[in-house]
């Protein structure tokens, strides 16, 4: 059973990854159950190993932290929940592709709950939503915003790291970067979707398709303050 864990407020960055290795360490070890943790960042910008320098077009805007995580440049801020996942891939068939595609499986399914289709782009990472009410592509192809994110990192096949999903953040704060290095397309959220909801129902989304497409039961949700678990 996977421990499932909500922090209310913001977390500090630096902090929920020095706390996200400490937990894949023990689950790696045997002395900690699997984890995901909710959470919410205060506004900042993130590198990953793929990171372009010209992607961070206002590096004095927020924070800019570099992480070991994959993928390029990501903005986390308020109303944008992210899931940390703390998972044990090598239990879980040791395939870091298929392990990818159940996350994203994972988002496509929450979204499905609010009556929202998420789609993948063979050539794009993260989940997209098709905007037919905005002008097309210069292809011809109809329009889509990005709604989620993902990128992981596994040490000894736990992984760490993991998926935000826009439900109401700051959509203009995403213009200080070129979210995950793909220019051209827009930024959505489920508010801006006109999907009136909160971290309260995202939340309780979230843990049903989670055991919906993991097949694993979450244990009871677990509040604790901001800024870190105990």
């Amino acid at each position: 059973m996977v421990e499932w864990i909500i922090t209310d407020g913001l977390t500090d960055y630096r902090a929920a990854e020095s706390w996200m290795e400490a937990r894949a360490e023990a689950i790696a070890l045997g002395t900690a159950r699997e984890c995901v943790w909710l959470l919410e960042h205060p506004p900042l910008y993130t590198a990953g190993t793929s990171a372009k320098p010209a992607d961070l077009i206002r590096p004095d805007r927020f924070p800019v932290y570099p992480t070991r995580r994959g993928g390029q440049y990501t903005y986390h801020g308020p109303g944008q929940r992210v899931v940390y996942v703390m998972l044990d891939v090598g239990k879980r068939g040791r395939d870091v592709r298929r392990f990818v595609q159940a996350l994203e499986a994972w988002i496509i399914a929450t979204l499905q709950q609010f009556n929202i289709t998420g789609v993948l782009r063979p050539d794009r990472v993260g989940v997209w939503i098709e905007r037919p009410d905005k002008p097309r592509l210069p292809d011809g192809a109809v329009a889509d915003d990005k709604i989620a994110a993902l990128g992981i990192r596994l040490r000894k096949w736990i992984s760490f790291h993991g998926i935000s999903l826009n439900v109401e953040p700051d959509l203009a704060h995403f213009d200080g970067i070129v979210p995950c290095g793909i220019a051209g397309h827009g930024v959505t959220s489920l508010v801006d979707l006109g999907i009136p909801v909160g971290f309260a129902e995202v939340d309780i989304a979230l843990r049903l398709s989670f055991a919906h497409v993991f097949g694993d039961v979450p244990v009871d949700a677990t509040a604790h303050p901001a800024p870190m678990p105990t």
